[in-house]
């Protein structure tokens, strides 16, 4: 049986995910570590095994609250207004990120997932969850009329997923509101019908901005 933890383990995963969000993987210490969550290095060993094993809780518990919490939100709202409000939510973080942390997601894809077979297929896992999300918004949207039936759902669904990919790298070095918003409106254009039925850009981000 397990035993309970000793401490405060939504901080200590809080203070870790700012740790290695900031840093990095190689960049963090575990000296680091051990200051921001004030937990030893022993019982950090302990409950996580090793430097290792306390990144892997981190990235599970930012991809649940940052990235499952955005989608479970826009997956009520309708098809085309999910996605704007998605891209619009993308946007305000990326324009208030005063450290260009970017995404623990996407930076971690960048730096350790093209030589960590583990951790690649847990990015990747992540990353089929986003561009599931869109193609389930696309294929609705297509079927209501709301959304462009010119090209298929999962070619769109890939198109988006790509855009964010580019917005979120983007942000680290240039967080310019011109530049990210020249990048998502095309996108979202694209969805817009034939008729004339376009995308409204952006739609919703002050809405979800308290729960960036």
């Amino acid at each position: 049986m397990a035993r309970p933890r000793e401490f405060d383990e939504d901080a200590v995963l809080e203070a870790t995910i700012q740790c290695f969000w900031r840093f990095g993987y190689e960049g963090t210490s575990v000296k680091d570590l051990t200051e921001k969550t004030g937990l030893t290095a022993a019982s950090l060993y302990n409950a996580y095994g090793d430097k290792r094993g306390l990144f892997r809780a981190a990235l599970d518990r930012y991809a649940g609250e940052s990235v499952g919490n955005r989608i479970r939100r826009c997956e009520a709202l309708a098809p085309l207004q999910a996605i704007t409000t998605f891209f619009g939510d993308i946007l305000h973080r990326s324009l208030n990120d005063r450290q260009h942390k970017g995404c623990m997601l996407v930076n971690s894809a960048l730096e350790v997932a093209p030589h960590d077979a583990e951790f690649q297929k847990i990015i990747a896992g992540v990353l089929a969850r986003v561009e599931s999300f869109f193609h389930e918004r696309i294929t609705a949207g297509q079927a209501d009329g709301t959304i462009t039936q010119s090209l298929p759902a999962d070619v769109l669904a890939r198109h988006l997923l790509g855009v964010l990919m580019g917005v979120r790298v983007l942000a680290r070095v240039r967080p310019e509101k011109a530049l990210l918003e020249g990048v998502i409106a095309p996108a979202l254009a694209l969805l817009g019908r034939a008729d004339g039925n376009a995308s409204q850009p952006l739609a919703g981000s002050d809405r979800l901005a308290k729960h960036h």
